[in-house]
């Protein structure tokens, strides 16, 4: 069953990660979109085609030209798919019409949105999910307001999946199922209250609440999201409760986009407000396909061994990957003036990558945020195994070097690390072997898979590719006493992950590289 779980989690990952987020959320709107007219054409929707064209167009075109108009203020490129979800969310959310004084709202809506990318801004992060703020803009006003028609039976064909996928993605299933819960729970106590079955209070949840579009094209809006996981999930607890209960201050009313801005309030009084600025001092070649850029932080930058930060680097002409990508930390905290991301440097780059790497050193470069989970057990007593394939071994190194780096004060003993470390390291070949020499000089148990024996004093070669579950419990027979850490590519975590529990192991955390 594992293997065979991993096999379908490999061809999902392969799948999702052809295009980067808001590509794939740009395709799914877009399906959905397509599937509401065909809906509307066989009579299953209370709106018109035309209505719905109207809708649609007012929508994307206000937002595509609010982004615009925008960007010559700002003096910066916008980037065209972010406009298109803002357009198409609203799309979802506002009665569908052919008449011009509500077209007009729908415009406003758009403007309003669009104007939040640009104003309610921190340090390159939205205070609050664009599309609910220009709805709720409207209902303020007292303009429109959003009726969520998605939530419409039929529609499930497609939302249902769809948001999945984007969840899946985005590694916030969790976070999901905990809005779910919460906002589940009481909306269906709220019908069991008045008399209704049960059953009938559970159909009307998932058919008649916009529950599933909302966890999926709205909560999970990339940058409004707390970086840490427990914050997600409190704030996803938060969110639900007010999306189900039915309050009210003077004539404003709770909706659902009211609740999700009152959670993005949250999630930015959880998240770091200072300023990433980085000095770039290096950048030198690990591999020949990998590198690594080391900055000098222009203010202290905070963050966990196995976190990564978000970079941003406004460039002409970007392509659909966007102005903005996530890299994992390579350093240690414990060596604050010293910041270094690793990436895979091969062609064809991205117009991202591209203009990284052409980088002068001196030159300053902003990031938005530092996140992740990807972090080591506190209790220095839980011994480790690592798995990293290729450019995996990244967030590995930010933990390894500052387990040295407190090893080297004296603030760990037993060991070099002070930890009981196993690392188990694939690559394509011998030269792309990515930090070796600083790994063997750290003293760890190194497992090499690569396809000839480098031939590395204390390392024990394995062959190529990772080992599988027999292999593993071959060489690790304490697997299952170990706190298991996979990162590489999703089509070497997931194999990696079934390895690690086919060979006993319970805990497995794992760090794919989706992309954004």
């Amino acid at each position: 069953m594992s293997l065979s779980l991993s096999a379908a989690s490999r061809r999902l990952d392969a799948f999702a990660g052809r295009w980067t987020m808001y590509r794939l959320t740009t395709l799914l709107l877009l399906a959905m979109t397509a599937w509401s007219f065909v809906l509307s054409a066989a009579g299953q929707l209370f709106y018109t085609p035309a209505e719905l064209a109207a809708t649609a167009a007012t929508a994307v075109v206000s937002a595509l030209v609010a982004s615009r108009v925008m960007g010559l203020l700002f003096r910066t490129r916008p980037q065209t798919d972010s406009s298109v979800i803002t357009g198409l969310l609203l799309y979802f959310l506002f009665w569908p019409t052919t008449e011009g004084s509500q077209l007009l709202t729908v415009a406003l809506a758009a403007g309003a949105a669009t104007a939040s990318k640009y104003l309610l801004v921190w340090h390159g992060r939205h205070i609050f999910n664009p599309a609910a703020f220009g709805a709720a803009v409207l209902a303020v006003t007292g303009l429109n307001s959003a009726v969520w028609w998605v939530a419409a039976p039929l529609m499930l064909v497609v939302v249902l999946p769809a948001a999945a996928l984007i969840l899946y993605r985005n590694r916030l299933l969790p976070m999901a199922g905990v809005f779910l819960l919460a906002s589940g729970a009481i909306i269906v106590a709220r019908f069991l209250s008045g008399g209704e079955p049960l059953t009938t209070a559970l159909a009307t949840l998932i058919a008649s609440y916009p529950v599933l579009f909302f966890a999926g094209f709205m909560l999970s809006e990339p940058l409004t999201l707390p970086p840490r996981r427990v914050q997600r999930l409190l704030e996803a607890a938060v969110v639900g409760v007010l999306f189900a209960v039915p309050l009210n201050l003077g004539p404003v009313y709770m909706s659902p986009e009211l609740a999700l801005l009152i959670g993005n309030l949250l999630a930015f009084a959880l998240a770091p407000r200072a300023g990433i600025r980085l000095r770039l001092r290096e950048n030198r070649a690990l591999t020949p396909t990998a590198r690594e850029l080391v900055f000098e932080p222009l203010r202290p930058l905070t963050f966990r061994p196995g976190q990564y930060v978000e970079l941003s680097l406004p460039h002409a002409s970007p392509d659909a990957r966007g102005a903005r990508r996530i890299f994992s930390l390579t350093t240690a905290p414990e060596k604050p003036d010293t910041v270094a991301v690793g990436l895979r440097a091969t062609e064809p780059y991205s117009s991202f990558k591209s203009t990284l790497l052409k980088l002068k050193p001196g030159a300053v470069i902003s990031g938005t945020t530092v996140a992740g989970d990807f972090l080591l057990p506190r209790d220095p007593g839980v011994p480790l195994l690592l798995m990293a394939s290729g450019v995996g071994i990244t967030p590995f190194m930010s933990h390894l070097r500052s387990l040295a780096a407190r090893g080297s004060s004296g603030e760990s003993t037993g060991g070099s690390l002070g930890r009981d470390v196993v690392l188990v390291y694939a690559a394509s070949s011998v030269e792309e072997l990515a930090y070796a020499a600083e790994l063997h000089g750290m003293g760890i148990r190194v497992l090499v898979c690569t396809p000839t024996d480098p031939k590395i004093s204390g390392w024990t070669w394995l062959g190529p590719g990772l080992p599988d579950a027999q292999a593993l419990a071959q060489e690790v027979p304490d697997t299952a006493r170990r706190a298991a850490y996979v990162s590489g590519s999703p089509s070497a975590v997931a194999p990696a992950r079934a390895a690690v529990r086919g060979a006993g192991g319970r805990s497995v955390k794992t760090d794919a590289f989706l992309g954004y």
